[in-house]
């Protein structure tokens, strides 16, 4: 199993940024996915989630409205759209994929996810 996390970079606050995760060795339909992110000093904490479908996400309160998750089956990926970016979004972020059996949204601690990927990094300046 690979999964190839991309899109960081730097940016000024309020700006955008795409990240994508590409999976590969796995059925990818089969597998909810999750953004975290861990910033340095901190803990790793939820970021987004959404269920194998696509039709079912959550996100972190700090989140909501500005980062929206989707899924692409055909190319094997899930992206974090990341607008009005923030200087407390500065993070590397990872992808983690977690086998479900239904459409259950996969839940927000990353010790149940399975697969992760190698992270990439985000930096907003103020």
């Amino acid at each position: 199993v690979q999964l190839q996390a991309s899109g960081g970079g730097m940016v000024q606050a309020g700006g955008s940024l795409r990240l994508s995760c590409a999976a590969s060795g796995l059925t990818f339909t089969f597998y909810g996915v999750g953004w975290f992110r861990q910033a340095p000093g901190k803990e790793r904490e939820f970021v987004a989630v959404i269920n194998r479908s696509g039709g079912s996400t959550v996100y972190a309160d700090s989140v909501k409205g500005r980062f929206p998750v989707s899924r692409d089956s055909d190319k094997s990926t899930v992206y974090l759209q990341m607008d009005s970016l923030e200087p407390e979004d500065t993070a590397v972020y990872y992808c983690a994929f977690k086998r479900v059996i239904s459409s259950v949204t996969p839940g927000t601690d990353h010790r149940a996810y399975d697969y992760w990927g190698q992270g990439t990094l985000v930096t907003v300046s103020s």
